[in-house]
């Protein structure tokens, strides 16, 4: 019995994902647990298996089609089986026979017509994906025109593309007296205008092929879905950076000590960045500090959180992710050390869980590593804050009477200004710095 195949519903806030890769192809033999393709959120990249097993007898969507969630997107059954009550809509008519061969354009041999359009529309139906017939309607062609690329004989967006790029195209109004000439009409279209008077032009000379003057390339899912926070946090909330440094030296002999005896004491790989992290948590924990660790929301409610959970900017291939430690306040230094390591590892292998990206109250982002001074980080809404951590550098201080040189590492608070002042922002960067100053006495309380 025919079984279709879903785009799975991985969460409520997910509409839709984008279909990267299909790993079998129509026709092939399935089984129950083999991968079937591969699909793309805002924020990961998952392997979808099969439920049952057959032959893959239909394929609604190609690769690179965003399709909303519990939508059908192939068939597994028999072969022979009818498809068509699984068709999703707008995919309903490639059910239908295909489409018939299309008509080789004979043209003379000094103009031959462009490989990407046909000088005739195929007769009945024509298969073509969603994404093409929005284009072409887009686009003001008949997308019938193009010569298809796609599986099964399907005619692609790339293909409608490469149609307008190759032309000449004809209107819709005059789409029955096209014969493959250029035309009048807007971007060198074939119009009702010229019907009858317009001959096919001949194509100028082969001329060699310059290289490209630029290249075109599709944001991802992930990368739409930053892109459009980052403009939300920008344009929605009254941003304000801070920035302070502190005195290094002791969490860099505390690291030091840790890194000797690590092994011996059965310790992780304990980084600053852990240690600020901790250190963190506890500060913000402090009932003065509440503003910091909140959620400004719809409607003027600010929402104070009794827990700290911290969110970690981890930089992977598919962009920027910010997975979450809960409760980070009651956490040790090495829990908190070993479930960022395990955070940021499945954030960067593109299999960490949606639920592992949400629910911070809090975030911090290190570039410390790539030798940044200082940056103003942007906040992720509905927070009302992010720490920048910067490099360390060397610097000169009075001690006593005489200058010294220490390792200073730079804090970046950005804060929304609509429920944090300049006042408790800068006392919270205060706080923080003495107690990274005093490590040993904040691991004591």
């Amino acid at each position: 019995m025919a079984t279709p195949v879903q785009m799975p519903n991985v969460g409520i806030s997910v509409e839709s994902c984008i279909l990267t890769e299909w790993h079998k192809k129509k026709g092939d033999t399935v089984n129950e647990g083999d991968v079937l393709f591969t699909y793309e959120t805002d924020k990961t990249t998952t392997d979808e298996k099969a439920t049952a097993s057959g032959t893959l007898i239909e394929v609604f969507f190609e690769e690179g089609e965003e399709i909303p969630v519990m939508t059908n997107i192939a068939v597994i059954g028999n072969p022979g089986e009818s498809t068509a009550e699984f068709a999703p809509a707008g995919a309903a008519e490639e059910e239908a026979p295909a489409a018939a061969e299309a008509v080789a354009a004979a043209a003379p041999t000094t103009a031959p017509v462009a490989a990407a359009v046909q000088t005739e529309a195929p007769t009945g139906f024509v298969k073509a994906s969603p994404r093409a017939k929005a284009f072409a309607a887009k686009s003001g062609v008949d997308y019938r025109y193009a010569v298809p690329t796609g599986a099964e004989g399907r005619i692609t967006e790339a293909d409608v593309r490469a149609m307008i790029a190759n032309g000449p195209t004809p209107t819709y109004a005059a789409q029955g007296a096209f014969e493959g000439a250029a035309g009048t009409g807007l971007s060198g279209k074939f119009s009702v205008n010229d019907i009858g008077a317009v001959a096919p032009a001949e194509a100028p000379a082969a001329a060699v092929e310059a290289a490209p003057a630029y290249t075109d390339e599709k944001m991802s899912g992930i990368r739409r879905a930053i892109a459009k926070n980052m403009m939300n946090s920008l344009a929605t909330t009254a941003q304000l950076t801070n920035t302070a440094s502190f005195d290094a030296g002791e969490i860099m002999g505390f690291r030091k000590k840790l890194k000797a005896g690590a092994e011996a004491l059965g310790l992780p790989n304990i980084t600053l960045n852990d240690i600020i992290i901790y250190a963190v948590s506890r500060v913000l924990a402090k009932p003065e500090h509440s503003l910091l660790n909140a959620h400004l929301l719809e409607g003027d409610i600010l929402r104070k959180f009794n827990g700290v959970h911290i969110g970690i900017a981890v930089d992977t291939e598919r962009g920027l992710m910010v997975p979450t430690i809960m409760n980070a306040d009651k956490k040790s230094l090495a829990e908190i050390s070993k479930e960022a390591k395990e955070l940021a590892k499945a954030a960067q292998s593109g299999s960490i869980a949606p639920d592992k990206l949400k629910g911070a109250s809090f975030t911090i982002s290190n570039l410390g590593s790539f030798g940044i001074e200082s940056f103003t980080p942007v906040i992720n809404p509905p927070q009302t804050g992010i720490l920048g951590v910067n490099t360390i550098m060397t610097r000169v201080k009075e001690v006593n009477g005489e200058l010294k040189a220490y390792s200073a590492m730079p804090l970046s608070l950005t804060y929304d200004h609509r429920a944090v002042d300049g006042a408790p922002a800068s006392k919270f960067l205060k706080d923080l710095c003495a107690s990274l100053e005093n490590f040993s006495i904040l691991l004591s309380k």
